[in-house]
């Protein structure tokens, strides 16, 4: 119930006028600020949606920009490839040349400063910097140069130090990038994979018929780690990493009855014992306390070799003359480089070509979602300039009423 008394009208009169003047001043807010919603109250259902389409816009922004770095980085990393493709097809013709025959010992000799040449080159590229100033082959090791040279004097040499030895210092893995929602994408790669020619192969002296893993323990194979149960033999071994997906296979020498481990594509084997358990240790296969990939034991017989291994042995064949080398083993070499170097640019331009999709699809979701929140968010700006108007009105008529009510001032009272 309302109490009546002389101030009622008064009362009334300036809450009349406050809501007029909170009405006026909430459709201002609105039109400047292009946005209906000013409270959560103004539209809870709506706030709620509008919230979580903002969120989904700043990662479909973020996703975006993922997505385009890595694709710049692509790009760069499939041009330094591209040309390493183009060096080996022109060493392959120098071994070709060189292995009809029809050359000199001294005529041999006069090629091997081009090969010496384009091996530094093959360096060059295997050492790339990215435009961000990160290298492109060294995987998770940004700032680490890759690729190790060593110099030294090799037999019939040319009169100075020469590449002797690359060997790899950076990581097996691989910073992965997120370009959607929980998916990834690969955002460098690993150089001991890119100029690695012939799949490797380790072969253990160590008789493994006996072995018997003592208590729970794992190893480390190509970054993939293998869990290990005790009283686990050779055989069980041989199983878990041949299950394991990693891209090697193992067996027991049927000569040696040591294990074995072959790789299924071209790259380097890295193997590592995670404790004290030592199992790779124990057969072996490395070193303990040394870091791979140069860690395997000195007993280990090695199978295969990189791009570079290949390209040095040719200079080293044309320097000494063997000619039955160049158009077999070294040329067998190359056409492995060639064939990888391939396949890893291959790989590269279908993960751009993901990219691109990547790109055009984010862009629709982005256009999408910004309709939504517009639907739910937005002002109707004719709606709310109509609305002005009537409160302005409203409130003009208001003060218009309220002024003839109230018609006595202050100077009625003057004498």
């Amino acid at each position: 119930m309302r109490r009546i008394s002389s101030n009622i009208q008064h009362n009334d009169s300036n809450n009349a006028l406050r809501n007029q003047e909170f009405r006026l001043q909430n459709v201002n807010n609105k039109i400047q600020s292009q946005n209906k919603i000013q409270m959560l109250r103004d539209d809870p259902l709506a706030a709620g949606h509008a919230v979580r389409y903002q969120s989904f816009l700043a990662r479909l922004e973020r996703f975006e920009k993922n997505t385009q770095t890595l694709n710049d980085q692509y790009r760069i990393t499939e041009s330094h490839m591209t040309s390493s493709l183009e060096i080996l097809q022109r060493l392959r013709e120098l071994s070709i040349q060189a292995a009809h025959g029809t050359y000199s010992a001294d005529d041999l000799k006069k090629m091997a400063p081009e090969v010496d040449e384009l091996l530094k080159e093959l360096v060059q590229n295997g050492n790339a910097v990215g435009a961000d100033g990160v290298r492109i082959f060294s995987g998770t090791k940004s700032f680490t140069e890759p690729f190790e040279v060593v110099l030294g004097n090799v037999p019939g040499g040319l009169g100075e130090l020469v590449i002797e030895e690359v060997r790899y210092n950076g990581a097996l893995d691989s910073k992965n990038i997120e370009i959607d929602e929980r998916s990834f994408s690969p955002a460098d790669t690993a150089g001991n994979k890119v100029f690695w020619a012939e799949r490797q192969t380790l072969f253990s002296e160590t008789d493994a018929r006996d072995f018997i893993v003592v208590e729970d323990t794992s190893i480390e194979i190509d970054g993939v780690k293998i869990a290990l149960t005790a009283g686990d033999n050779v055989y069980a071994l041989i199983s878990k990493i041949n299950d394991s997906g990693v891209a090697l296979k193992a067996y027991l020498d049927p000569v040696t009855n040591g294990l074995n481990l072959e790789t299924t594509d071209s790259h380097q084997i890295w193997l590592r014992d995670n404790d004290e358990n030592s199992v790779l240790t124990t057969l072996g296969l490395v070193k303990a306390d040394q870091r791979p990939p140069y860690n395997l034991a000195n007993s280990v017989r090695v199978s295969g070799g990189s791009i570079f291994d290949a390209v040095i042995s040719m200079r080293n064949a044309l320097l000494s003359g063997d000619q039955e080398s160049l158009g077999g083993k070294i040329l067998g070499g190359l056409d492995a480089g060639i064939d990888n170097l391939t396949s890893r640019i291959s790989q590269t331009g279908a993960r751009y070509e993901r990219g691109e999709a990547v790109l055009a699809r984010l862009g629709t979701q982005n256009l999408n979602v910004t309709n939504a929140l517009a639907r739910e968010a937005d002002l109707d700006i004719t709606e709310a300039i109509t609305d002005l108007r009537r409160y302005e009105n409203t409130h003009q008529a208001s003060l218009s009423v309220l002024g003839r009510i109230y018609k006595d001032t202050l100077l009625n009272y003057l004498p």
